[in-house]
């Protein structure tokens, strides 16, 4: 199976709509699109089209999907405190915004790692799901005795990586876009694809990947959008200045 495997889509339907694009129509392994999409968590906050987003999912029955913290705050699950002054205004603003439909499928979200095949499916990490960043090796090292799987996917932070456990070590490595991984081996991973709409690594595009289950192969991949269509929306609105312009620059 082709999983297209996406994170963070944080409302930018228009970073949504160009990697479902471009996940359609790239020639990977001989064959172009995919079987089923693996959403990591934070379909909503910051951006401008949570409704919409959730909308665009829907019309993907075969889709495992997971919560994350901003799905969680929304439906008012989350302490606010635990937020930045910016990050507190779009959580209001999207619990304004949410339609009786998007809310109950975020409900419907699970907050637990989910389990599929050689595959543990979580958004901040599979010791703590929803609010834990896995953002240095000593911290990819504290979550592997919680896995059961080979291969943890998960998201939050907004920043592609993998995170390899062998023999003891864990080494760190930064995405290298558009050539194959092959996972097998003796090791453990995690990995994160990076965010859909609000990356922070210093790249505007949109960032995604494609798994090739049975072969257990990843590609990791970034695609242009158009930012600029994103901000306009999100000055429509009366969004944070900051969040507008950190999209043009990826941080």
């Amino acid at each position: 199976m082709r999983i297209l495997v996406i994170s963070d889509i944080h409302a930018n339907l228009t970073a949504l709509d160009e990697v479902l694009a471009d996940a359609a129509s790239v020639q990977w392994l001989g064959q172009t699109g995919f079987d089923a999409i693996w959403s990591l968590g934070d379909i909503v906050g910051y951006g401008p089209w949570p409704n919409e987003c959730i909308q665009r999912l829907q019309q993907f029955p075969d889709h495992l999907r997971v919560a994350g913290n901003h799905d969680w705050a929304a439906l008012g699950h989350l302490d606010l405190e635990e937020f930045n002054r910016e990050a507190r205004k779009m959580v209001l603003w999207t619990q304004k915004e949410l339609s009786p439909a998007s809310l109950a499928y975020l409900r419907s979200l699970p907050d637990q790692p989910l389990l599929h095949g050689a595959f543990t499916v979580t958004h901040g990490s599979p010791r703590e799901p929803i609010w834990e960043y896995i953002n240095s090796g000593s911290i990819a090292r504290e979550n592997f005795p919680y896995l059961t799987t080979p291969y943890c996917l998960v998201g939050h932070t907004h920043v592609p990586r993998l995170y390899r456990m062998a023999a003891g070590a864990c080494t760190v490595h930064g995405p290298i876009y558009d050539r194959d991984i092959s996972l097998a081996g003796p090791h453990s991973l995690l990995i994160n694809p990076g965010s859909v709409g609000q990356p922070r690594d210093n790249d505007p595009r949109a960032a995604y990947a494609l798994l090739d289950e049975e072969q257990a192969l990843w590609r990791f991949r970034r695609v242009r959008y158009d930012v600029e269509i994103t901000q306009a929306a999100m000055r429509k609105a009366g969004l944070p200045e900051r969040l507008i312009a950190r999209l043009a620059y990826g941080w």
